[in-house]
């Protein structure tokens, strides 16, 4: 009966990211210009787009060119100083711009269009070995972050969830779950110390996880929320995480 059910989920979501992808225009989503092949989007609007070209490898907080290096970004000061309970962090783009107002539109009207945009963007944004096994950087499993029952019910749907499932079907990642078992306060316009105290107790996992795992959200504002589910993660046995979201919002 599982099984069944798990078939029939895979299935709808084939068939909804089918409507979604004829939904978007057949020429660029952001300018009605000719488009790249296999993309949604013209090589003016690719360039234009806020890239998080210069980020921290730990936290994905884009940094200032001077903080290059030959071989990459270094971390930035305050992931060498305490670094964060996730092993990197990849976040392709920054948020702003026309990549702000889609995840708005995705994250608040629920905008289908919008959310197979990000989706794109962010598949394009990350590289994932092919194989796995003994010695492998391939993920072993993707957890996106979750939303309280309540908050999802609130929003209609969890954008993390939508995403989560998609990227994993099309990346042929495990796809596993944690919960969201304590009602937090909004965090926004809350301090970094503020939103980790604010997240105490919030996430649990309730399997044994293998050891590399991918947290994915939509966007990473401070690294709070990801620090909190990372931590719970450890504890369930994973050794190597990664946090991945579509946007990092620039330090201000």
């Amino acid at each position: 009966m599982i099984e069944a059910l798990a078939l029939l989920s895979t299935r709808y979501l084939a068939v909804v990211d089918q409507l979604a992808q004829r939904a978007l225009p057949g020429h660029c989503a952001f300018c009605l210009g000719e488009t790249l092949p296999e993309t949604p989007w013209c090589l003016a609007c690719e360039v234009a787009l806020p890239w998080n070209e210069h980020a921290c490898p730990g936290c994905a907080e884009p940094l200032p060119g001077q903080a290059l290096v030959e071989e990459g970004p270094r971390r930035c000061g305050r992931c060498l100083i305490r670094p964060p309970a996730f092993d990197m962090a990849r976040a392709p783009l920054r948020y702003e711009a026309e990549v702000a107002r889609l995840v708005q539109a995705f994250k608040f009207s629920a905008s289908p269009r919008a959310g197979t945009l990000l989706l794109t963007l962010l598949e394009a944004g990350h590289e994932v070995p092919v194989t796995s096994g003994a010695g492998s950087s391939r993920p072993e499993a993707l957890i996106p972050v979750p939303l309280h029952p309540r908050r999802a019910r609130e929003r209609g749907f969890d954008q993390a969830d939508w995403l989560g499932r998609r990227l994993a079907r099309r990346l042929d990642l495990p796809y596993m779950m944690a919960r969201r078992v304590r009602m937090t306060p909004t965090q926004r316009g809350l301090a970094r110390p503020s939103r980790l105290a604010n997240l105490k107790d919030a996430f649990l996992v309730e399997r044994p996880l293998p050891a590399h795992v991918v947290l994915l959200d939509d966007v990473m504002t401070t690294g709070a929320t990801f620090e909190a589910l990372a931590r719970v993660c450890r504890t369930a046995g994973a050794k190597y995480i990664e946090a991945w979201a579509v946007a990092r919002t620039p330090r201000r």
